[in-house]
């Protein structure tokens, strides 16, 4: 089995390849463009992607027998067009939980704690000259009490339930099937009720903009909304809006509609903002998680050499 990597940079530099390199005859790319896709993949059995969209346009150039997908979700591959031509398709399931899980709780504690800004009241130098030995503006508030909203509700949504619990928090739940251990209720409650609002769900034609407009009408104006899953299951352009229009306490987004956005894109207007924390698609990508991720995928194609069926979402 011969095995091309056409974007091993989205995992980072620090981290070996050798579970795969070692064991196949590999071919890496650093990155590739759209434009470079069906030079790249036509003569491999084996295609491992990150980011880059797989589908008839490029697909039908090659003869993959299997796609391995470097992450969770999958939705940057024709899984439709891969069934019909028989190509194995694998993700990989909870190598990132606890790497999200603690970037999410991060984000909830930076913005409601306000840290940046206290951060920056002793960097330049306004602390040492105020003469007093605190300083407690802008107010935070405790997590302690509050509700927390959980949108999907898998091994990371279950994962920050547990940690938004040790602060002290109510969880409510927004699941595609209702459990008995949590309140599970419907968007619109769960939007209406929530201090906190964090976002795990996969990205689906169910859950695209999920979090609109109608939705964050309803939230309170102290509510803080963390992104951490994809970027189209919130409304970029009606979460921007909401920023300016102070309806909302603030939102941290880790994942956006194009990756990186662009000049054009709805959250260049409100960078500038102390109440937006942007982080570029990261908080799956702790070292432990990545090399989980090399780990899992080696595993995935042994298992697909020996006829098993090991994370096949094409099944």
């Amino acid at each position: 089995m011969n095995v091309v990597i056409l974007d091993a940079g989205t995992l980072g530099s620090d981290i070996s390849l050798t579970p795969i390199t070692g064991a196949y005859d590999t071919v890496v790319y650093t990155s590739t463009t759209s434009a470079q896709i069906i030079e790249r993949i036509k003569d491999f059995d084996v295609i491992i992607v990150n980011k880059l969209k797989l589908n008839e346009e490029n697909l039908m150039y090659a003869s993959p027998k299997l796609i391995c997908v470097t992450a969770t979700g999958y939705d940057n591959i024709d899984l439709n067009y891969c069934k019909k031509r028989g190509i194995a398709v694998c993700n990989i399931v909870g190598y990132s939980t606890s790497s999200v899980a603690q970037c999410t709780a991060a984000m909830v504690l930076s913005l409601s704690t306000h840290l940046p800004a206290y951060n920056q009241f002793v960097r330049d130098g306004s602390y040492q000259k105020s003469g007093l030995a605190n300083c407690l503006s802008p107010a935070f508030y405790e997590l302690a009490g509050k509700t927390w909203g959980i949108v999907g509700f898998g091994n990371i949504g279950k994962s920050v339930a547990k940690i938004a619990e040790s602060f002290g928090c109510q969880i409510i739940v927004h699941k595609k099937t209702p459990i008995s251990d949590y309140a599970c209720v419907s968007i619109d409650t769960l939007c209406e009720n929530a201090d906190i609002i964090t976002v795990h769900t996969p990205l689906t034609p169910h859950t695209y903009h999920l979090i609109g407009k109608n939705q964050i009408a309803r939230m309170k104006s102290n509510c803080i909304l963390v992104n951490v899953s994809r970027g189209n299951v919130c409304d970029e352009t009606a979460l921007t809006e909401a920023i300016l229009e102070n309806k909302i306490a603030g939102i941290g987004i880790d994942v956006y509609s194009k990756e990186p956005f662009d000049s054009a894109h709805p959250f260049q207007k409100i960078l500038h903002k102390p109440n937006v924390c942007l982080t570029p698609h990261m908080a799956w990508g702790a070292f432990e998680a990545r090399s989980r991720c090399i780990e899992e995928i080696a595993k995935n194609i042994f298992a697909f050499q020996q006829g098993e069926s090991r994370n096949r979402v094409d099944l």
